[in-house]
Parts: C-alpha cells; structure tokens; sequence
C-alpha cells in the first residue's frame, strides 16, 4: 500500500485583510513544524503578500481559481502564468461555490486545470454532490460525470492533480458528512483515478465540508482520506493549526 503524506489547505475564500492575513500567517509559522503539508489559497490581491510572507518556509500558498485562457481580453481573469510567477503551488478549480455561483461546468473545469497543469500548478479539482442529489441517490454518479471530464482533458497528466471531495450540502452549513459517508466516496474516486491512470493509490484527495478541530482527526483517518481543505477553520489560527495537527 502507497503511503500518501497527507495535505491540509486552507480556502480564505472572500475574506481577509493585510493586517488580519499577517496574523493568522504569523501564528502558523510559529506554530511549525507540522507533519503534514500545509497550504492556504487566498484571495488573489493578498497573493503576492503571502508569497512574501511565506517564500522561506515550507507552507505553501495558492490561488483560489484560475483563467482556462493563456493571456488576452479577459478582463478580471487571472492566468496560470501569473499564479506561477508568484511562486503558486496550488489552485482551486471548480470549486462549489465556483460552479453554483458562476455557472461553471465541467468542461470549463477540466480547462482551467488543464491552463494550470501547463504552468506547473497544481489543480486541486473539487467535486460533489448537492442535497437532493445525494437523497435522489445520484451521489456516485454526479462526482464521476465530474471528475472523468476533467481525467479526460488531462490525459497522461491526470495524475498530477489533486482531488476534493466537498459534498455541496456540507460547505459552510455545519454539517458534515460522516465519516463513512466520505470515505465511501472518496473510495469510489481512488477507484475512478487508479483505474485512468494507474497511479490513484498514490494520489491525494481531500474532504472538505465544515471540517472542524472536533471532527478532523475521526476523517482523516479514514483510509482514502488524504487530509482536508478547509473554509471557515482556515481563518483561526488556532482551530487551523488544530486540524493541521490531527492530519499528522
């Protein structure tokens, strides 16, 4: 059995500010080492800050989405070249709030991690089920449809990416899928990944979905779930550090 280190990133989605964002990256840098990575994906106007603020240790920072377009009119975007040369490791793409919110599909999905495969970023892919999916009993089918698109996009680069599992019903809502409930889908994702590429044993797919202190070490323990990102947590230092620590 592969051994996969595990990877905890925390999503700031739209919040933040530079005297709030010192902080929070203050407390976590005093608070290494962690024995597992760590990440955070912040707003793209506090990207450079953090690069800063971080580029001499081992935390690593990321974008929260990313153009599918290389450069040109398109005003607002930002390319995957951009986030490389702010030293990304990571970006969100396809993110619920992305798809809902935005009418992202899963062919623009697979487009921007394709742009951001192509620059050396890592696409953290997030897929999930709404609530009446899940009651309709169309959770596998729903995160396969959306996961096999993009697998289909990347091709022999599939396995670069990193995969989250975020049930929609579960995203700031307070609830939590249990468990078993995670694991079972995550087990079906490994699956789909080791049978496209041959190499899902050794690929990282996270939970994410109201993951707090309380209930991270129970989800992280599960054996097809490779750590976390994290929303609202991520904002606390001290509830972010929490789950960093359950994850390793």
């Amino acid at each position: 059995m592969t051994t996969r280190r595990k990877l905890v990133v925390g999503n700031w989605k739209m919040h933040g500010s530079r005297a709030a964002n010192a902080e929070l990256l203050a407390h976590l840098l005093a608070a290494r080492p962690f024995g597992c990575d760590v990440a955070v994906c912040t707003p793209f106007v506090y990207l450079a800050d953090t690069a800063s603020t971080l580029a001499a240790s081992d935390l690593r920072w990321g974008a929260q989405d990313v153009s599918a377009h290389a450069q040109g009119a398109y005003t607002g975007e930002v390319s995957a070249a951009m986030l490389q040369e702010l030293g990304c490791r990571y970006t969100l793409v396809g993110h619920s709030e992305r798809r809902a919110y935005h009418g992202e599909g899963d062919a623009l999905v697979a487009a921007k991690a394709q742009a951001a495969l192509g620059r050396g970023v890592t696409p953290i892919v997030c897929v999930g089920e709404t609530l009446a999916e899940r009651e309709a009993g169309a959770t596998a089918e729903v995160v396969k449809r959306q996961l096999s698109v993009v697998i289909h996009q990347l091709a022999h680069c599939a396995a670069e990416m990193v995969v989250a599992y975020e049930p929609v019903w579960a995203i700031g809502t307070g609830r939590t899928a249990t468990p078993a409930q995670a694991q079972e889908v995550h087990a079906l994702l490994r699956a789909q990944l080791q049978a496209a590429t041959g190499r899902g044993d050794a690929m990282r797919i996270l939970y994410g979905g109201s993951v707090k202190a309380d209930n991270a070490a129970e989800l992280f323990a599960q054996p097809d779930i490779d750590g976390g990102l994290i929303g609202g947590a991520s904002l606390k230092a001290a509830d972010f550090i929490a789950i960093v620590r359950a994850a390793g």
